[in-house]
């Protein structure tokens, strides 16, 4: 039984396509990696905000932060009142699918103004 180069060549690209699985494998997961982190950016803005709304309300600023977030995110909020106008940073930490790459979470600034509104009557 004789083998043509045909039958050589079609073992060959097999064996070159699984050499080059692992790599596709990576640059895919990488993809999925950056839109995830383009996504907790985008979530820690709106958390920024809302907690800012929030505290200008004078209700919690983590709670509007909490609410305003996927619930598979992990978010924690800081405020701090700067004379008429409150400044609330949202920290959102950033998850991996890749094992051994570790991100810095995103952090988002909102300021907004405190509620005018007056509750005496003069």
């Amino acid at each position: 039984m004789s083998y043509d180069r045909k039958d050589r060549d079609r073992g060959q690209v097999a064996i070159e396509y699984l050499g080059f699985l692992p790599i596709l494998l990576i640059v895919g997961m990488a993809v999925v990696q950056l839109g995830l982190i383009a996504y907790t950016a985008q979530q820690a803005g709106t958390a920024a905000r809302a907690g800012a709304r929030a505290a200008s309300l004078d209700n919690s600023a983590q709670d509007g932060c909490a609410n305003a977030v996927s619930d598979w995110l992990s978010v924690s909020c800081a405020a701090a009142q700067n004379g008429d106008t409150v400044t609330v940073t949202a920290t959102v930490q950033i998850p991996s699918i890749v094992p051994g790459w570790d991100f810095d979470p995103a952090r988002k600034t909102a300021t907004m103004p405190l509620d005018a509104t007056d509750s005496t009557t003069g």
